[in-house]
C-alpha cells in the first residue's frame, strides 16, 4: 500500500514508519523540517517536506495514497493553540476530501468526546467532527491514553523536591499509553479493509496515580516517593515557573482537572474498552529510570 504518515520522526510516527516499511509498504513521511529528509530516506521512506498549514502541499502529498495516518503536532505555537490545532485538522480533512484517500487513521485521545475540561484534547474533539463528514473515506479514530513519556517532565520536581504529582489525587485511575503501542495499533488499522467511521482505544495500562509514584520511585531508588495532589493554582504556577507559556500551562492545568473530575477518562470507561497495549507501567518505569539517571 501507498501510505502517508504525518508527524515527522516523532515518538509515534517513527516506529510506525519503521514497521510499515518492514512490511513492504510504500511510505511517505511528512515533516516540516528539511534536516529530517536524509534520516527519513535512511528508514526506507520518502520525505515530503512542507507545512501542514499549506493545503496545496497536503493535496500534492496525499495524491494517489491508499491510506494516511493523521496527527496534529502536540503544540502549534504558544497562543491560540486550540484554534491552530483545529485549523490544521480542517486542512487535513480538505486535503483528504480533494484527493479521495480511502483509508485514514487519526491519532486522537481519550476524552475527545468532550468539548470541555480536557485542555489540549479539545481540538481533537472538533477535528473528529470534521473527519466524520468525509463521505468517501473510512476512518478509525485512534483514541490514545495519557502518554507515559509525559512523566519525564516530572524529573526536575522529583530531583528537587522528592515528590511527583499533579492536580488530581493518588486514587485516580489513568489510562496510560506508550508511543510504540500506538504505532502498532495504527499499523494494524491502516491496512484494514473497513467501512464507515470507527473508534478504537489504545491504552497500555490503567493504573492509579499512587502506583505511578510507587513503581517509578522503586526503580530510581526512592521507594517512598509520594504522589502529591496540587491545587489547580499551584499546578499552574509550577508550570509557569518551569518556563511553559501561559496558554500551554493553562491547558495542561485544565486537562489535569478533567482527569480529577473524570471527564478525560469518561468515554474510555463508558465504552468498557480493553487495555490492550504491551507496555505496562513496570516496563515503562525502567525507561523512566534510564532518563532519570542520564
Amino acid at each position: 500500500m501507498k501510505i502517508v504518515i504525518t508527524g515527522s520522526l516523532g515518538n509515534v510516527a517513527k516506529p510506525l514508519a519503521q514497521q510499515l516499511v518492514a512490511e513492504g509498504h510504500d511510505i511517505t513521511i511528512v515533516s516540516s523540517n528539511e534536516s529530517k529528509k536524509s534520516e527519513i530516506e535512511t528508514l526506507g521512506a520518502k520525505a515530503a517536506i512542507g507545512s501542514i498549514t499549506n493545503l496545496n502541499f497536503l493535496v500534492k502529498t496525499f495524491e494517489g495514497a491508499d491510506a494516511a495516518f493523521l496527527m496534529t503536532p502536540p503544540s502549534l505555537g504558544t497562543e491560540n493553540i486550540i484554534e491552530n490545532t483545529i485549523n490544521a485538522g480542517k486542512n487535513y480533512a480538505e486535503a483528504i476530501k480533494q484527493t479521495e484517500v480511502k483509508r485514514v487513521v487519526m491519532l486522537s485521545s481519550t476524552g475527545a468526546e468532550s468539548s470541555i475540561e480536557n485542555g489540549p484534547i479539545k481540538g481533537l474533539h472538533y477535528i473528529e467532527k470534521f473527519y466524520n463528514e468525509l463521505e468517501k473515506t473510512s476512518i478509525t479514530f485512534l483514541r490514545a491514553g495519557y502518554f507515559y513519556i509525559n512523566f519525564f517532565n516530572d524529573i526536575p520536581l522529583i530531583k528537587s523536591a522528592g515528590i511527583i504529582g499533579s492536580n488530581y489525587p493518588e486514587n485516580i485511575k489513568i489510562p496510560l499509553v506508550h508511543p510504540t503501542d500506538i504505532a502498532k495499533a495504527a499499523a494494524e488499522e491502516l491496512v484494514k479493509i473497513i467501512e464507515g467511521k470507527n473508534v478504537r482505544y489504545i491504552v497500555s495500562d490503567l493504573r492509579e496515580a499512587s502506583d505511578i509514584a510507587k513503581i517509578i520511585g522503586n526503580v530510581i531508588g526512592k521507594p517512598e516517593l509520594p504522589w502529591v495532589e496540587f491545587k489547580d493554582e499551584d499546578s499552574l504556577n509550577e508550570m509557569l515557573q518551569a518556563g511553559l507559556p501561559q496558554e500551554i500551562a493553562e491547558m495542561y492545568t485544565e486537562m489535569g482537572r478533567g482527569i480529577r473530575t473524570g471527564v478525560v477518562q469518561k468515554d474510555f470507561v463508558e465504552h468498557g474498552e480493553l487495555v490492550d497495549g504491551d507496555v505496562k507501567l513496570e516496563k515503562f518505569a525502567k525507561e523512566f529510570a534510564e532518563k532519570f539517571n542520564s
